[in-house]
């Protein structure tokens, strides 16, 4: 029962960090991170991305600008467009890793120490990933709320409010923390010694057949 709960945890660490990479993929490049809206014209909306500005508008449609100079951004966007770029990767290799490390991965199924290595490693890299995407979403975010209520601008300015980015990067953070969480913990359990590495292969292999077909194995 234990190896079943393990291996089922792998699975669940692996897809919540696939997911959460992607989103926060997606999060790096949508250019809305903030919105404005016009009080004196509804009909046109402002976004705010790491790479570009937009005008949405009902009449012409979407029009986006790139931002031409990075050094003349905001200290949240550049540091925010190196720490999303640092997650992405981290989150690429963190599931490379993990992938080797897995329970039912044939790579070095003789060798469960560096499989067990192997996963720890990578959960701790999909880790590090989530925290490395949750920074600059909440920074942008803090600086947001700070303008937002900030009292030296007058309240007929137009104030930026949050974007769906943020929220779409939170979730996706919050998957890879939960993800490399689960990695780590399904490789932290104890396991019983087993007789031979080939009885441990072929074990894992019955219990990861029965987990794809979808049934419970009756001898557990």
């Amino acid at each position: 029962m234990a190896l079943v709960l393990r291996i089922a945890m792998q699975f669940v660490g692996i897809l919540l960090s696939l997911l959460g990479w992607v989103l926060s993929i997606v999060t790096t490049y949508l250019p809305h991170w903030k919105n404005l809206n016009l009080d004196l014209n509804e009909m046109e909306n402002w976004t705010m991305g790491l790479w570009q500005a937009c005008v949405v508008q009902e009449e012409v449609g979407v029009q986006c600008k790139d931002f031409e100079s990075f050094l003349g951004l905001p200290a949240e966007l550049r540091i925010s467009r190196v720490l999303m770029f640092l997650s992405n990767g981290l989150g690429l290799l963190g599931l490379l890793v993990s992938g080797f490390g897995l329970d039912c991965s044939r790579i070095g199924e003789t060798q469960q120490d560096v499989k067990k290595r192997l996963l720890i490693l990578g959960g701790t890299l999909l880790w590090t990933a989530g925290v490395t995407a949750l920074i600059p979403v909440s920074w942008v975010a803090h600086v947001t709320v700070q303008e937002f209520w900030d009292e030296r601008i007058p309240e007929i300015v137009p104030r930026w409010e949050f974007g769906e980015a943020l929220f779409i990067g939170w979730f996706a953070g919050f998957s890879l923390l939960l993800g490399g969480c689960l990695l780590n913990w399904a490789a932290c359990r104890t396991q019983a010694p087993l007789a031979s590495g080939s009885y441990a292969v072929a074990e894992v292999q019955t219990q990861c057949a029965y987990l794809e077909n979808g049934t419970a194995n009756p001898s557990v």
